[in-house]
C-alpha cells in the first residue's frame, strides 16, 4: 500500500533516481545520460537540501517512487543556489561551448543549466512566489496520489507562509499538462520555440 510521507535524508539517492527515470517529458531518461545524477543536480538535489521541510516522497512495498519539492520562496531559493550549489557543480563540470548548442548531449543541456540556470520571471514569482516539482513513477500514477501531494505540499508551503505557487512543464510532456489541469490550476504563461514550456500557477 503506497504511503504519502515526509522526505528523510534518506531518501536522497531515490529523489534522484526518480528524477532520472522521469525525466525524458515524463518518461524514462536513463538512456539519455552518461552521467546518471547530472539531471537530478539541476532539478531535485537543491530542493531537497535546502528545503526539506517542504518535500514529501510516496512509498510502497517496491521502495520509494514518487515526491512532490519546492521552496517557499523562489527567489531567496535561486539567491541561495547561486551562494551554496551551483559553486561547487561548476569546478566539477565545464561550461559546454553555446555555438555547438544545437547538437549539445543531454548531459552537456544540464551542463549548461549548471552554469547558466533558469531564472523565474519576477512578474511569476511576485504573485506565485513558491514552485514545485512534482514525478511520480508509472507504477504509482493514475491512483490519485499526484493531487494529494499537491494539496499536502500546498498547505506545507502556505502554512510557512506563501501567497501562491507556480511550476514550469514542458509542452512534450502533455500527460502532465492534463493532469495539471485536472488539479485545477490556471495557466499563468505559456512560451513557444526555442523554450516550449507552461507555467501553471495557483493562489494560496
Amino acid at each position: 500500500m503506497a504511503k504519502i510521507r515526509n522526505y528523510g535524508e534518506a531518501d536522497f539517492d531515490a529523489v534522484y533516481r526518480i528524477c532520472l527515470e522521469t525525466g525524458a517529458a515524463g518518461k524514462d531518461a536513463t538512456s539519455l545520460y552518461e552521467d546518471s545524477r547530472i539531471i537530478g543536480h539541476v532539478y531535485a538535489g537543491p530542493y531537497v537540501r535546502f528545503s526539506p521541510e517542504t518535500a514529501f516522497v510516496i512509498e510502497d512495498e517496491d521502495g520509494v517512487g514518487a515526491y512532490i519539492i519546492g521552496p517557499v520562496d523562489t527567489k531567496s531559493f535561486e539567491k541561495r543556489l547561486e551562494q551554496d550549489w551551483w559553486p561547487e557543480l561548476r569546478r566539477k563540470y565545464s561550461d559546454p561551448d553555446i555555438a555547438h548548442a544545437a547538437d549539445w548531449s543531454a548531459d552537456e543541456r544540464m551542463m549548461h543549466l549548471i552554469h547558466h540556470p533558469a531564472k523565474t520571471p519576477k512578474r511569476i514569482a511576485e504573485r506565485h512566489p513558491a514552485h514545485l516539482h512534482i514525478d511520480l513513477l508509472p507504477r504509482l500514477q493514475g491512483r490519485g496520489l499526484g493531487r494529494e501531494l499537491i494539496r499536502l505540499w500546498s498547505e506545507r508551503v502556505r502554512a510557512l507562509g506563501a501567497t501562491g505557487f507556480h511550476l514550469a512543464v514542458g509542452a512534450a510532456n502533455e500527460r502532465a499538462i492534463g493532469f495539471y489541469r485536472a488539479c485545477g490550476l490556471e495557466e499563468v504563461e505559456s512560451h513557444g520555440p526555442p523554450y516550449n514550456v507552461f507555467f501553471f500557477g495557483q493562489r494560496l
